[in-house]
């Protein structure tokens, strides 16, 4: 049944009341780059009170130049493209993406991680390995890796699932099981490709049989998929589309009823089970919402209602295009999405141009089911200096930290970060990638990606996408204070 706007009126206010990112950077979201430079201190800053006891302090540059951190935290290299090896002897494919860890037997933790490769596999060193029986499309260069982290601290690795595209983010399932999501929609005959793309694929890190065969998910949609999350309680699927012109769509999924989740269950539904619907938002007023960028106040809450995909395949129109203006919701650069506190955490990376709204940097946003709204929770204003170490931009993957709040994986411009967001919505540094990718004249350093934390909340993993490295992180963690 709709959310009437009547419904979202009436109940606005206590909802916004209660949300737990909003708190004190209302004000200072207006300013630009204020919220990115709120708690992050330079290297000559020694003071552990001048951060409020926010975050871990400065972050000291590594003399190896990989990652630079705070006192008492380390890292190690679990996998590097070209260096290190799968099982198979061939090497760790490169473009490490979105990563989940679950508790594997003995002890171990087992990662799977995405590799972004678009397009024919010539274009790519090291392409995810074809290996028998785990092919989509032979003539695709993505797919996921498993990682095994032993107790002893030994590594194996080894193929989940290959000849996919552009395997951006995707997300867990509450049966231990990844979802990997194409962002890319290339039909058969197009770049070289065998198979149509753009669909999400299971991949059971402990259970390499089940991977066999891989099988498209279609009732997901094809388009250029982000992330998804699973909502353990309902059942629904929310899924986020990575696009523009126009800007792409937040999606739920309804299972058929009576649908039973658990690992491989997904295989056994028809390509239209289930319903995909895009959302409809506005704001306490009852105004029609066009796009996320609108917002320009943490705290800012929006009702949802969901409308239904007409063609969820795409046959000849792509899926947000489908939507005439003032149907739907659009928002930019939707990107990783996390399940936690009764919802789904999702970031829109940034808008300029694109957008119809306010230019900002980054927002995260919270979907709560049970009331249907879309909350404000982290708005990062433009970075007038991306070059320079202290502002954040380009938020992308994102994690909730058993420590509070978020942690997200920078894919801005310039420098680039792992920051946290606490509950009151203050930032702090966590990383900086000090791999330099481009020139001494012109450096350039790549995105973070794939952070999440392991099943006992010891082990921040993350990687650096460009050229391809899973690193651990461990630390002092502590609870962030509000």
């Amino acid at each position: 049944m709709p959310l009437t706007r009547r419904d979202f009126a009436r109940t606005s206010a206590f909802t916004g009341a209660g949300v737990a990112l909003a708190g004190s950077v209302a004000a200072l979201a207006s300013a630009p780059g204020a919220l990115a430079t709120t708690d992050t201190e330079s290297v000559g800053d020694t003071s552990r009170d001048a951060h409020g006891g926010v975050g871990y302090g400065p972050l000291i540059p590594d003399p190896d130049g990989i990652l630079a951190l705070p006192a008492g935290f380390t890292y190690r290299v679990l996998t590097h493209s070209g260096r290190t090896r799968l099982e198979s002897g061939e090497y760790t494919p490169s473009n490490h993406d979105g990563t989940a860890a679950f508790a594997g037997p003995r002890g171990t933790t087992l990662l799977v991680n995405n590799h972004e490769l678009k397009g024919p596999r010539a274009n790519w060193d090291h392409p995810v390995p074809l290996t028998e029986g785990l092919v989509y499309d032979p003539a695709a260069s993505g797919g996921c890796t498993v990682v095994e982290v032993r107790p002893d601290g030994r590594v194996a690795e080894w193929v989940g699932i290959a000849g996919t595209s552009t395997n951006c983010a995707g997300g867990s399932t509450p049966w231990g099981t990844w979802l990997t999501c194409e962002e890319n929609s290339d039909r058969a005959g197009v770049n070289g490709m065998t198979k149509d793309h753009g669909y999400v694929f299971e991949v059971d890190p402990a259970d390499r049989r089940a991977n066999r065969d891989p099988k498209p998910l279609k009732f997901f949609g094809r388009y250029d998929h982000e992330a998804v999350v699973i909502d353990p309680r309902r059942g629904h699927a929310y899924l986020t589309e990575d696009a523009s012109g126009p800007n792409g769509l937040f999606f739920r999924w309804t299972p058929p009823e009576d649908f039973a989740y658990g690992p491989g269950r997904f295989r056994a539904l028809a390509d239209d089970a289930g319903r995909l619907q895009a959302p409809r938002c506005y704001d306490s007023g009852g105004r029609f919402v066009d796009d996320l960028s609108r917002a320009t106040r943490t705290g800012t809450v929006y009702g949802v209602d969901w409308v239904d995909v007409p063609d969820r395949d795409a046959r000849t129109v792509p899926v947000r295009k489908q939507f005439a203006a003032g149907e739907i919701t659009r928002a930019r650069k939707l990107e990783g999405m996390w399940w936690g506190d009764g919802g789904a955490y999702l970031v829109s990376s940034f808008a300029r141009e694109e957008s119809p709204g306010a230019a900002h940097d980054g927002q995260v946003w919270f979907y709560d089911p049970r009331r249907r709204t879309l909350t404000l929770k982290v708005l990062l204003g433009v970075n007038p200096d991306p070059s320079s170490d202290g502002a954040f931009d380009g938020p992308d993957n994102i994690t909730v930290s058993p420590y509070g709040g978020l942690i997200l994986a920078e894919d801005g411009e310039g420098v680039s970060h792992l920051f946290g967001a606490t509950d009151s919505g203050r930032t702090y540094p966590i990383a900086r990638n000090e791999l330099n990718v481009g020139t001494e004249q012109e450096p350039e350093y790549s995105e973070f990606a794939g952070v999440t934390f392991s099943p006992d909340g010891r082990t921040l993993f993350a990687n650096i996408q460009d050229p391809g490295i899973l690193l651990a992180i461990t630390g002092p963690w502590k609870r962030q204070r509000r």
